[in-house]
């Protein structure tokens, strides 16, 4: 059956109004593993995963807290280890039944669907369509392309966050031995403000908690984030925290149900019960945008009270002057406009940071996409240093990171402006001079795609073609290219926008035993909280046909670099090798192979955590913002709304893995706008409604076509809605103020009835 003939799934608007987690959690993994035709498969599985023996959950990077526990996964790991492990294959003969321009017309869930691909595969004009291709003829292609260019800076390598360290050290190895740090990743897309406005302060960009502190402290404040879809595991911790009579402060523009309660499914006697723990025991609904004005009123209440830790600012800290100066001439009036809450409920939470001995703040997407994240974030580390939150236990900063290895492959050097010392120490190590000059990170490969005809892209994993804003510019930049490769497991949008030459490489998945020329082989990760561990596949790979990343990078520069001296097929034969050379350049990584063979691994020392301020001068420091005036498209006379891109409840970043989103009540459709009863009577418009949603924006509209209207809990003039579907909204040039991460929380849109809505 085509796509076609399937028939569309039937929607259905209803309100959850159970906890998160639960007996709904268990029904939907069951489900899931059904799904893919692997009940009995992906529960051995899924019994591997985050174990000392096992693997790393392909999800998302929160730490594991028992290594020896037998379940360490979530529901949301569920989805990711069953995709990975489905029954459902992508043959060559799926590629010869479908052209990619049919391909293209289907929809990222069916895409996903299809299975694990098995062959490495090159596209033929002629037939327009994805035929096999031997494996030495595919780095022929590539290798010749490449040299071809003259320029190295002519050709990007993008990475995503779920490759290997193992596999990351050695990519950037190439790259910069090929001549380019053009190296643009998915963290230039989420939390590169972190990983830009940490260090300034406090000379680390990572967060500076452990699980451990999770139970130690006293109060949790939580901005920007959804952990019961994005980080499920998270909420073991909160509601731990909460039982214990910690506060937990959330500030978020949604409702989210995995921050009001949750029911532990491995605590049979609440699973029964249904009942759950009730998780926040303060949310605060700020406007879309409000979170820079919000942490400003908190600061401003911290030091209108005298409660700053005077001692603490004394001995460990510089710039508090001019802290408390910019945030006097502040008005309480400016910051109940700029974040839509009461100065009344900001003193209220400020209160609670004051009488807690011990916080801890956490933040995700919901911070680092808007144009002022850094300032935003170096706010947040403003209000932690100025009660002495920092180097505390139960104390600290964290950035919840998405995918499992996100952190590790920037550790490993995947990062387009390298710090000088680790390129002194790559190049002593390996005998060459490394390329200076700042790479591309992921809004200037687009641009440079589409403004220079002939480039080379190359995709160590993710989806770059569904996951970048501006996504009629990102799709015709790709196609400007000669060659494009996409380093994959499964099928996705990527594979279907691509160059003059496009080749696909089907690599080994997270939950696969890696076998090479000495034996099976483990990889390694690092989580949110600097652990770093390794992950060892188990089950037999999907096709004898697919190989590991880091034997496609060997190969790949070996086809490549005739002249380098680098034993690139000897490194890949024992990964030990890898990791030897690792520990002689990446810092903090030195005996590397003996300590991350104990179980659970080895943390990463963190300067910050010791209060150890040498990195930043001998002292942390406070960095003064104040927040904008509200923005001329939120104002009422402006009519316009503000668009917030988030996930579904079945995704993860692109990856659909279902068309339900359960907690917030969403079954068979993902165009929908979420939107508040206040906006729907002031635009007249019934929810049900069909709309085009329209960006506005100085180079003219986008428009993304036929989307739902929701009832939500959301403050007036802020709208929701799900990427990747959204992202054709996102201007290019709408980006953070530094560190150029997409704006896509923030996006001005109006609303454009539509009387007719296709099938």
């Amino acid at each position: 059956m085509t796509v076609a003939e399937k028939p569309k799934p039937e929607s259905a608007i209803k309100p959850f109004d159970k906890p998160a987690g639960g007996l709904s959690a268990l029904a939907s993994s069951i489900l899931c593993l059904r799904e893919q035709g692997i009940i009995g498969k992906g529960t051995r599985t899924l019994l591997r995963s985050n174990q000392p023996e096992g693997f790393d959950c392909p999800g998302c990077a929160w730490p594991d807290r028992n290594p020896h526990s037998t379940f360490e996964f979530c529901e949301n790991g569920v989805k990711a280890v069953a995709a990975e492990a489905t029954a459902r294959r992508v043959t060559p003969e799926f590629f010869a039944a479908h052209t990619v321009s049919e391909l293209a017309q289907w929809p990222e869930h069916d895409l996903e669907a299809q299975g694990r691909l098995t062959t490495p595969m090159r596209w033929h004009a002629e037939s327009d369509r994805y035929q096999p291709v031997c494996w030495d003829e595919a780095f022929a292609l590539i290798g010749r392309e490449l040299r071809a260019l003259g320029d190295p800076d002519r050709a990007l390598f993008y990475t995503s966050g779920r490759t290997s360290n193992e596999a990351a050290f050695l990519y950037q190895l190439f790259v910069r031995q090929f001549g380019s740090n053009n190296l643009p990743d998915c963290s230039n897309m989420c939390h590169e403000p972190t990983s830009q406005a940490m260090p300034e302060q406090i000379g680390v960009g990572k967060g500076t908690v452990t699980l451990d502190d999770f139970e130690r402290t006293q109060a949790i404040f939580i901005f920007g984030q959804n952990p019961g879809s994005n980080h499920p595991r998270m909420l073991t911790e909160l509601r731990q925290a909460a039982r214990r009579g910690c506060p937990i402060v959330v500030f978020n523009p949604l409702r989210e149900r995995g921050l009001e309660r949750f029911v532990s499914p491995q605590h049979p006697l609440e699973l029964v019960r249904g009942r759950g723990t009730p998780l926040a025991s303060h949310y605060y609904t700020l406007r879309i945008g409000g979170d820079l004005a919000a942490v400003t009123g908190l600061i401003k209440a911290v030091l209108e009270a005298g409660a700053q830790d005077e001692d603490f600012i004394a001995e460990h800290c510089a710039g508090f002057a001019d802290l408390a100066r910019t945030v006097a001439d502040v008005s309480w009036s400016t910051i109940e406009q700029g974040s839509g809450l009461e100065r009344a409920h900001l003193e209220q939470a400020a209160q609670i940071y004051i009488q807690s001995p011990a916080s801890i703040i956490c933040w995700g997407m919901g911070i680092t996409q808007h144009p002022r994240s850094v300032a935003t974030i170096q706010s947040l580390v403003n209000l932690l240093l100025l009660r002495g939150n920092m180097g505390r236990p139960g104390a600290g900063a964290c950035p919840v990171r998405g995918h499992s290895n996100v952190q590790g492959d920037r550790t490993m050097g995947i990062c387009e402006r390298p710090a000088p010392e680790f390129l002194d120490r790559l190049g002593a190590e390996f005998n060459f001079q490394p390329p200076r000059a700042p790479g591309l990170d992921t809004v200037g490969a687009i641009q440079a795609m589409a403004d220079t005809p002939g480039m080379v892209f190359f995709a160590l994993g993710g989806n770059f073609a569904a996951a970048t804003p501006d996504t009629a510019k990102t799709h015709a930049a790709l196609r400007n290219c000669a060659l494009t490769v996409q380093v994959s497991t499964k099928l996705n949008r990527s594979h279907l926008v691509h160059g003059r030459q496009a080749l696909i490489l089907p690599c080994l998945g997270r939950t696969e035993m890696d076998r090479q020329a000495n034996g099976r082989q483990a990889v390694t990760v690092e989580d949110s909280m600097s652990m770093v561990h390794l992950s060892a596949g188990m089950n037999t790979p999907a096709s004898s046909e697919l190989l590991s990343e880091p034997a496609i990078i060997a190969r790949l520069a070996k086809a490549t670099l005739p002249d380098s001296t680098v034993d690139w097929l000897g490194l890949v034969e024992n990964y030990d090798r890898i990791r030897e050379r690792i520990g002689r350049v990446v810092e903090g990584f030195d005996d590397f192979n003996r300590r991350v063979r104990v179980p659970g691994g080895f943390h990463l020392r963190n300067a910050a955590r010791e209060r150890d301020w040498r990195p930043v001068g001998g002292r942390a420091r406070f960095k003064a913002h104040a927040p904008d005036p509200l923005p001329a498209h939120q104002s009422s006379a402006a009519g316009l709304l503000t668009l917030t891109t988030v996930r579904s409840h079945d995704q993860y970043n692109t990856t659909i893995y279902g068309m339900r989103d359960r907690y917030r009540g969403i079954a068979g459709e993902r165009r929908v706008l979420f939107i508040s009863a206040a906006d729907l009577q002031r635009l007249d418009l019934p929810a049900g409604t069909w709309v085009d949603v329209v960006s506005v924006w100085h180079d003219g509209e986008r428009v993304a076509p036929r989307f739902l209207l929701v009832e939500y809990e959301i403050p007036t003039g802020c709208v929701a809605a799900y990427f990747p579907e959204t992202n054709v909204l996102v201007p290019l040039d709408h980006h953070e103020q530094r560190s150029r991460t997409p704006a896509s929380k923030a996006i001005p849109v109006r609303l454009r009835p539509i009387s007719a809505v296709a099938p």
